[in-house]
């Protein structure tokens, strides 16, 4: 009786394992297959009878043998279970999403589970792999960080140019503050004014207004070098960080940008209307005891270059 009880036990744990939503692989140490599931039959389209005895890793090339060994390694040695997670490794048998539909997942990602196998004097023969389908879990997590990376980009973006807004470009500026003080790079800023503006909007209007505004921003966006920071901090004002570049840099770089603004012109109802930017430039220096101070000696340039007849570049030395 015992044995019959015995034998239907075994048949409906081999039925369990065949049918549970998981996918369960057994390996000897030498990654020959020893049992394959339901799932596994589901997902590769590969019967048990063509997987027994084969080697995983010649079926599923995919799997790099270096990184198996390891963990079988380290699951034998410590006789203890192992993971791998999807963000880790996204899949270890890339499988098709079977919801397409309601998915729009390639493959199937999937964490894993080893688990060491024993013989009745506790040495290790074989190792049990348990394969998790999370993909829903994956593509929610990945959603939410798109989603907020979203929200972070906004947060730091000027609506009208896309160039960083005000807040986030002091963040930067006390970030190369800081910068300079612990290696003392060389990084200057230029600050810019758009010339008479509040003229161009009460004689062509605010929408007109925006425009010239957004085709300086794409104008500061072509000049700028992919070190550059450039962001809108006012109205029609704007400032750049040019990170390792010192006041003849500056110069330089302030003049470049001076005269493809004076090249440009804006159409409006047929008129074309052309217009010039005054700039400000500041190096840090030693003397100069914080980053507002800095923003401030740009803002001295700025204003020197205005009084001086504006369309043009102004600096003070500190």
């Amino acid at each position: 009786m015992s044995a019959n009880i015995e034998l239907k036990d075994i048949h409906w744990l081999i039925d369990m394992v065949h049918n549970i939503d998981v996918g369960l692989v057994i390996i000897d140490k030498d990654f020959n297959v020893k049992v394959w599931n339901g799932f596994m039959e589901n997902h590769s389209g590969l019967l048990t009878a063509h997987m027994v005895d084969k080697k995983i890793t010649d079926v599923f090339t995919s799997i790099p043998e270096d990184w198996l060994q390891q963990k079988v390694n380290s699951v034998c040695l410590l006789k203890n279970k192992a993971f791998t997670t999807w963000e880790q490794r996204p899949y270890l048998f890339k499988f098709k999403s079977y919801r397409p539909i309601t998915s729009n997942a390639e493959f199937m990602y999937q964490n894993v589970t080893f688990l060491p196998l024993t013989d009745i004097v506790g040495t290790v023969t074989q190792i049990c792999m348990i394969i998790y389908d999370v993909t829903d879990v994956a593509l929610n997590r990945q959603a939410l960080q798109e989603a907020n990376h979203k929200l972070e980009h906004l947060s730091h973006t000027d609506g009208l140019t896309q160039l960083i807004n005000q807040s986030y470009w002091q963040e930067r500026c006390k970030i190369e503050f800081k910068r300079h003080q612990r290696a003392h790079h060389k990084t200057s800023m230029v600050t810019l004014n758009i010339d008479h503006f509040k003229k161009i909007n009460d004689t062509y209007g605010h929408p007109f207004g925006d425009q010239v505004i957004k085709g300086v921003a794409e104008s500061l966006r072509q000049n700028q070098r992919e070190t550059d920071i450039v962001g809108r901090v006012g109205g029609e004002e704007f400032s750049l960080l040019l990170v390792d570049t010192d006041l003849a840099g500056a110069k330089v770089a302030a003049e470049r940008i001076r005269a493809a603004i004076e090249a440009m012109h804006f159409d409006c109802d047929g008129k074309k209307v052309k217009v010039t930017v005054s700039l400000g430039i500041a190096q840090i220096t030693d003397s100069i005891e914080d980053f507002e101070a800095w923003i401030k000696m740009a803002e001295l340039g700025l204003y020197l270059a205005k009084n001086n007849g504006r369309n043009q570049v102004g600096f003070s030395v500190h």
